[in-house]
């Protein structure tokens, strides 16, 4: 070493720092650009975001008291819940009846709204439901404990009845594995289609179709809240047109609301593209008095100039013959005729041609009827 180098001063160590806090997405496997700092007053924000949501999402129950139906259903699950004694379920009906907000309302009141999203899993239809999520995503979830959490976790698999039968096979057996570590719950629209195995393992709930009395007070609440001008006509056509779907009816309020300065009964049946009452019961009166050419002339232009549906006349026209005085051969022949005219309508074919076929059905049955001894 010579002396210039005595002189040089030594390098210092390099001092490291180890409780330097870093936030890693474990979701993005890139951590991207550096996020802007939220700036204080958040609140307004949230709020704002909050309001433009679809109402469907706005209103859903975040509480298994919020919910408007199913009474015994949802006490059963509140004391499975308090009891520490949650089953694997198995929630199935008709859709827009309330499954999916009553396991997630539930998951919240047993895991609390802070830890629902590490101790549940939801997969909807938007996820791969194949043998391999089964196998992997689900497997691992169910295999793993947490480690600040108490508990078991909650599997939640929406619309499982679009699972292959390769993955419910698969299901059945992880079920029976991870019972110590994780509750499953399935939700469908079909029960059938989930396989027998799955079924004997699950407490099957069904949640039938609401009727108009359980909407009508949750209906009239959000037109209120949002500040909507609406007449007594309009929340009946919501109503009539609601078939026991709470969703169809928030979907079909707000859409008629923001298309239309007030909620009455045209406004909700040109928005949903339902026929008018007024118009079908035109076209009942075609089709039990008038011949067949006027009769099938004047359905086609109707259902031409107006965007019906034949399928959506046919709904309608099943409800209104039902309520008709007409002998029971000739109820009987009517209506599977027009259920046929429907199956055939399933398949695509040209609608004109089974207008012809709706309106050949009422002409034979009239016919019988005048000739009949």
């Amino acid at each position: 070493m010579t002396p210039d180098d005595d002189d040089q001063p030594l390098p210092m160590p390099m001092d490291v720092d180890m409780d330097v806090d870093v936030d890693v997405d474990v979701d993005k496997g890139d951590a991207g650009p550096p996020k802007k700092p939220k700036m204080m007053g958040g609140g307004e924000e949230r709020k704002g975001n909050r309001s433009k949501l679809p109402w469907v999402e706005k209103y859903r129950p975040q509480r298994l008291e919020d919910l408007v139906a199913h009474e015994d259903i949802i006490s059963i699950l509140t004391k499975l819940i308090d009891d520490d004694n949650l089953p694997h379920l198995m929630l199935y009906g008709p859709p827009g009846t309330g499954k999916t907000s009553t396991i997630v309302a539930a998951a919240k009141r047993m895991y609390g709204p802070t830890a629902y999203s590490r101790m549940a899993l939801e997969l909807n239809a938007s996820d791969a439901r194949g043998i391999d999520v089964v196998r992997n995503e689900i497997k691992e979830f169910a295999a793993t404990r947490q480690l600040f959490n108490k508990g078991t976790k909650l599997i939640i698999l929406d619309e499982a009845d679009a699972m292959t039968n390769d993955a419910q096979f698969a299901l059945r057996r992880i079920i029976e594995r991870y019972t110590k570590n994780a509750r499953f719950c399935l939700i469908c629209n079909y029960a059938s289609k989930i396989i027998p195995a799955l079924q004997s393992r699950c407490t099957r709930f069904r949640f039938a179709p609401l009727s108009r009395s359980q909407i009508r007070g949750r209906l009239l609440e959000v037109a209120d809240e949002e500040k909507c001008v609406y007449t007594e006509g309009g929340i009946n056509a919501v109503l009539a047109l609601s078939g026991g779907d709470m969703r169809r009816v928030l979907n079909l309020l707000q859409s008629t609301a923001m298309a239309n300065d007030t909620v009455d009964e045209t406004s909700v049946y040109l928005t949903s593209g339902s026929p008018l009452p007024q118009d079908m019961s035109t076209v009942l009166d075609l089709l039990l008095n008038h011949p067949f050419q006027v009769a099938y002339s004047k359905i086609t232009k109707m259902c031409k100039t107006k965007g019906y549906a034949l399928v959506d006349v046919l709904g309608d026209l099943t409800t209104m013959i039902m309520a008709v005085d007409l002998p029971d051969g000739a109820l009987a022949e009517i209506l599977d005729g027009m259920s046929n005219v429907e199956h055939r309508l399933a398949f695509g074919p040209d609608e004109t041609m089974q207008a012809a076929s709706l309106v050949g059905v009422f002409v034979k049955a009239r016919q019988r009827m005048t000739t009949a001894p």
